[in-house]
């Protein structure tokens, strides 16, 4: 990787407007946490609003909710077959109005939940590629440091075989 290229995105992974050699820049990223925990920063922005979605996405989406709302609506159609005739009678209009709006109102809910949760994925993944970039330049920086020492001890390899041949002649 081009040198400049490596400290543009190390100073852009430190979110640094200072003038740094690439070793400074390589030290500053290894000694500073580049990691955030979402979780815990979408805890601390979270709105009444944002809880009350939450809950009732939550709860809508259990079991307990469909087979309770199941319930309800078996009892509400027994009972206005055979008990309560002019209340709601046969085709259950009132019933229909009342699964319409629920639905109507829940909806929103629900994907104001969802966007909620879009985002904090969203910046889960920019966390995770900042947190694969600054190990890829670790692991470039640390390849070449091996490279490095690869060549001087095939120098001092070499330096002792000439001594050795030097000796023996």
């Amino acid at each position: 990787m081009d040198k400049n290229k490596k400290k543009e995105i190390v100073k852009i992974l430190l979110k640094s407007k200072e003038n740094y050699d690439e070793e400074e820049l390589m030290e500053l990223l290894f000694d500073q946490p580049i990691a955030v925990d979402v979780d815990k920063m979408d805890k601390i922005n979270l709105k009444l609003s944002d809880k009350i979605a939450d809950k009732i996405t939550k709860f809508t989406g259990s079991w307990f909710f469909i087979i309770g709302f199941t319930l309800f609506l078996l009892i509400w159609v027994i009972l206005n077959l055979y008990l309560w005739d002019d209340v709601d009678p046969y085709p259950f209009i009132l019933l229909n109005l009342l699964l319409s709006c629920i639905a109507a109102l829940q909806a929103p809910v629900i994907m104001m939940s969802q966007n909620r949760q879009a985002k904090k994925d969203s910046l889960r993944n920019q966390n995770d590629y900042r947190i694969d970039l600054k190990s890829e330049l670790i692991l470039e920086q640390l390849h070449d440091r091996i490279e490095t020492i690869i060549a001087n001890q095939r120098k001092i390899l070499k330096a002792i075989e000439k001594d050795e041949d030097d000796l023996t002649n």
